[in-house]
């Protein structure tokens, strides 16, 4: 159980600081947001995703801000799914929102117990 939650943080850490700066630095997600209706919460969105995958890795030292970091990108991946759900997405590009929203169910379940 340990190797497997070690790894799904791992994979969230990696994925959110990917997505974040992605978030923050590319065209490609200011159209993105746009198309979401949430143009102007796209810096937030990508800070939040930076700062949650920070969390997890200092979750190492402090596990109260590894719960919290874990919270709180589940919250935004619920968020991100409810927004692809509103706009008509597909499931493929709802897929990676349900990943790591389940993949940080995942950790916060381990991180609690």
């Amino acid at each position: 159980m340990q190797t497997a939650f070690e790894i799904a943080r791992a994979l969230s850490a990696f994925a959110f600081l990917f997505y974040g700066i992605v978030c923050l630095s590319t065209s490609r997600m200011k159209v993105e947001f746009e198309r979401y209706g949430l143009a102007r919460f796209r810096i937030l969105v990508g800070v939040l995703e930076c700062l949650g995958a920070l969390g997890l890795l200092v979750g190492y030292f402090n596990r109260p801000v590894l719960i919290l970091a874990a919270a709180g990108l589940m919250l935004t991946m619920l968020l991100g799914i409810a927004t692809r759900i509103r706009i008509g997405d597909s499931l493929v590009r709802t897929l990676p929102a349900i990943v790591l929203l389940i993949l940080n169910a995942f950790v916060l379940g381990v991180a609690i117990t």
